[in-house]
């Protein structure tokens, strides 16, 4: 599969190879067999895994009331994940061993016109409300949750970095519940 393909069924399905906000530290183990760093909170109030293509936040599942000795390890859950195109601009190591471990190939840039030409021949995209976000353009669907962020200045050129019209990256996010509780945080 190509990156385009990949990121056009992540914006319309909210789905990370499968994954979705919820998923277990487990389950996002078994779907990614891709070098990673784990960055844990100091008092485990949340976790971070790095892939360095694609970065996953992670809450504690709270313990239920009757169980009285703490685990040692609490259980996580996802709560955000992104992708970071940027990150494939400095060079194209990181896209070859993302290509072996995930059997998706990324070029080192991809531009919003090439990911919206996809979208147009994908069924089921959602609507996406455009906003400003100084610098970016936000690309935002409610319906599945990922929000695609798009450089927005003339005067930011490809090199080692992305340029105007590129995707900066994408991110699946939680949608919050009637008395802002957010999905996927254990409340």
């Amino acid at each position: 599969m190509n990156g385009v393909e990949f990121l056009a069924s992540f914006v319309t399905t909210g789905e990370l190879h499968g994954l979705r906000i919820g998923a277990t530290l487990d389950e996002v183990g078994r779907a990614f067999r891709h070098p990673f760093v784990d960055v844990v909170g100091e008092e485990r109030e949340w976790l971070r895994r790095d892939y360095g293509l694609v970065e996953f936040a992670f809450n504690p599942v709270p313990e239920p009331a009757s169980h009285p000795v703490p685990e040692p390890e609490p259980a996580w859950v996802m709560a955000t994940a992104s992708i970071q195109l940027h990150r494939l601009a400095a060079g194209d190591g990181l896209a070859r061993s993302w290509a072996r471990s995930t059997g998706v190939a990324f070029p080192r840039y991809t531009s919003w016109e090439e990911v919206r030409d996809e979208l147009s021949r994908t069924h089921g995209v959602p609507e996406l409300k455009i906003t400003d976000q100084g610098g970016f353009l936000q690309y935002r669907a409610a319906s599945s949750n990922v929000s695609v962020l798009v450089v927005d200045g003339e005067d930011e050129e490809r090199g080692y970095r992305v340029g105007d019209g590129d995707v900066w990256g994408l991110e699946l996010w939680a949608p919050f519940r009637a008395g802002g509780e957010n999905v996927g945080n254990g409340n």
